[in-house]
């Protein structure tokens, strides 16, 4: 693929004469696969009563190529979301002239944050007080004005559970909320959540969401611009919205099922 798409106007005529024909046959399947997800979450957002334009769709890029990020801009996508920094940033780097906001949804380690905040509009996965610190400083640092930061929240820890997983307890929640709004660099944006593997309300995805809901009204109590609850994925978005969700991170139901890159 020539560097052509790669530039700052997606979907141009340019940028069509630009694909090869096998660009071109995943262009269609993207845009279908985008239609669908639409349709899903218009309808979710009708049976909760609630606006469209109050639920983001963000793309989960992980594993896919560059070239699918830079597809997805061309279709209307604006929101693309990695889970690893080594592939993360040499994507972003690539498709630094689209105009995409760039959330990083994995657990994020010390040593990658520097490289983090060069591309990340938002953090997803804050779930300790040593990272809070680790991005204040790459921040400061780097020279950017601010970052995004949503604490991520293990509902399982709440019952005992998921002692390996990510995430913060939710009685955890309000104080590493206060570390993150009170650090240089750093806004809260809200709370993240992904559905429990274990405990009660492991495979029940509305009550887990609806506990979601409760933790970011608690946590819009003090602070009121961090509205932000990225909650749902390709199989159980709709019960996200429901409960509230103003992000849903969805990967497969756009990308499909195929073999990814490493």
């Amino acid at each position: 693929m020539t560097n052509d798409i790669y530039g700052p106007f997606p979907g141009s005529p340019e940028f069509l004469d630009a694909l090869t024909e096998g660009q071109r046959a995943r262009y269609e399947q993207l845009g279908t696969n985008l239609d669908v997800v639409e349709r899903r979450i218009s309808d979710a957002c009708a049976a909760a009563g609630r606006a469209r334009d109050e639920v983001k769709l963000v793309v989960v890029t992980k594993t896919y190529p560059a070239e699918d990020t830079a597809l997805l801009a061309a279709l209307g996508v604006t929101d693309v979301a990695e889970n690893r920094d080594q592939d993360a940033a040499p994507k972003a780097e690539l498709c630094g002239n689209l105009p995409l906001a760039w959330h990083f949804v994995g657990q994020l380690q010390t040593n990658k944050v520097r490289s983090v905040v060069r591309y990340a509009n938002h953090v997803h996965s804050v779930d300790r007080l040593r990272l809070v610190g680790s991005l204040s400083a790459a921040v400061g640092a780097s020279g950017r004005p601010e970052l995004g930061c949503l604490v991520q929240v293990a509902l399982e820890k709440e019952h005992g559970e998921g002692e390996g997983r990510a995430g913060v307890a939710p009685a955890d929640v309000e104080a590493l909320a206060e570390a993150i709004a009170d650090a240089p660099g750093l806004r809260l944006d809200g709370v993240m959540t992904v559905a429990p593997l274990a405990g009660p309300l492991a495979g029940d995805p509305a009550r887990a969401f609806g506990r979601l809901a409760e933790i970011a009204t608690a946590v819009r109590a003090a602070h009121p611009a961090a509205t932000m609850v990225s909650a749902g994925m390709s199989g159980d978005l709709e019960q996200a919205v429901a409960a509230g969700a103003t992000h849903v991170r969805v990967g497969t139901a756009v990308l499909g099922v195929r073999s990814p890159l490493g």
